[in-house]
C-alpha cells in the first residue's frame, strides 16, 4: 500500500505525485485483491478450501510433489504459523503427509499424496475454468502474455535480493 496519508489522494488513485512505482503497485495490488474475491466466491471451493488448495497446488508444481515447510512458506499466502496449523489438518485429512526432512531433523517435508492430488484436480479443473471466465474476460490473449511477462519479471525481481537496492 502507499506510505502517504489519504488525504493527498484523488479518488481512487495513487496518491498526488508519487511517481509511476507506487502507481502500479496500487494498480497492481488493488486489481489483484478485486479479482481474487472473485475467484474466492465462485463455487468451487467444495472438498478443499482456497489455502488447502494452494498448498496441495504448490506441492503439485514441486515435480516430486515434497517440498519443506519452509519453501511452502515462500509460495503460499499464509503466514508461517498459519501454515503450519493448515498443514496438520491437512495431514490429518489425509491430503498431505508430514515427514522429518532427512537433511534437517528440526524440518519437516510435506508430501502430496494421492487423495490430495485427485482434491487439487478436482478443484483445480474448475477453479481453473473461473480464473479463464473471470480474467479472460477482461483482457485478450496479447494483454494476458503481456501480464505474464511483466509479473514473472517483478517476482523474479523481488526473489533476487541483489536486485532490489536498499532504500
Amino acid at each position: 500500500m502507499s506510505p502517504s496519508p489519504r488525504a493527498d489522494r484523488g479518488q481512487g488513485s495513487a496518491p498526488v505525485g508519487a511517481g509511476p512505482a507506487v502507481e502500479a503497485w496500487e494498480s497492481l495490488l488493488r486489481s489483484q485483491v478485486a479479482v481474487w474475491r472473485l475467484l474466492q466466491a465462485d463455487d468451487v471451493w467444495d472438498t478443499v478450501g482456497v489455502h488447502e488448495y494452494d498448498v496441495l497446488h504448490t506441492l503439485h508444481r514441486s515435480g516430486d510433489g515434497r517440498a519443506r515447510i519452509r519453501d511452502l512458506h515462500r509460495e503460499v499466502l499464509l503466514s508461517q504459523p498459519s501454515l503450519s496449523r493448515l498443514v496438520e489438518r491437512m495431514a490429518e485429512a489425509g491430503l498431505v503427509a508430514r515427514e522429518p526432512d532427512p537433511d534437517d531433523r528440526r524440518g519437516t517435508v510435506v508430501v502430496l499424496t494421492d487423495a490430495g492430488d485427485r482434491a487439487r484436480r478436482r478443484v483445480g479443473a474448475r477453479h481453473a475454468d473461473s480464473i479463464r471466465r473471470v480474467v479472460g474476460t477482461f483482457l485478450d490473449e496479447r494483454e494476458l502474455r503481456a501480464l505474464r511477462i511483466l509479473c514473472d519479471r517483478l517476482r523474479a525481481g523481488a526473489t533476487d535480493p541483489g536486485r532490489v537496492s536498499p532504500g
